[in-house]
């Protein structure tokens, strides 16, 4: 066998492209953005109470979102237990605080 062939065998092929370091990159300053209109609509008084706390919640769910699937890696494949068990936990959690919530008002 010949070194030609040898490290030809040696090659390990890979069925998806590695996505390098581009997309955190992208993430990162999407991030960054969301976070500075969430500051903004904070800082500026005079908007609407109601508006701001629609955006923050808004932002909150998109920024979930980023970390979720590019800092956590949860939109690659083989991570189908770990958001069954997330959504299960938002669903409890949820389901206390509309219990508690309740609880206080009745």
């Amino acid at each position: 066998m010949t070194v030609d062939q040898q490290t030809e065998n040696q090659v390990i092929h890979r069925s998806t492209r590695h996505e390098g370091p581009q997309k955190h990159v992208i993430a990162f300053i999407f991030s960054i953005v969301l976070t500075a209109i969430a500051f903004a609509a904070v800082a500026a008084g005079d908007v609407n109470v109601t508006f701001t706390i629609s955006l923050l919640l808004f932002m909150a769910v998109l920024q979930v979102i980023v970390q979720m699937g590019f800092w956590m890696h949860l939109k690659d494949k083989g991570h189908l237990m770990p958001i069954i068990f997330m959504i299960g936990g938002f669903f409890v959690a949820g389901t206390a605080i509309v219990t508690a919530l309740f609880w206080m008002w009745w």
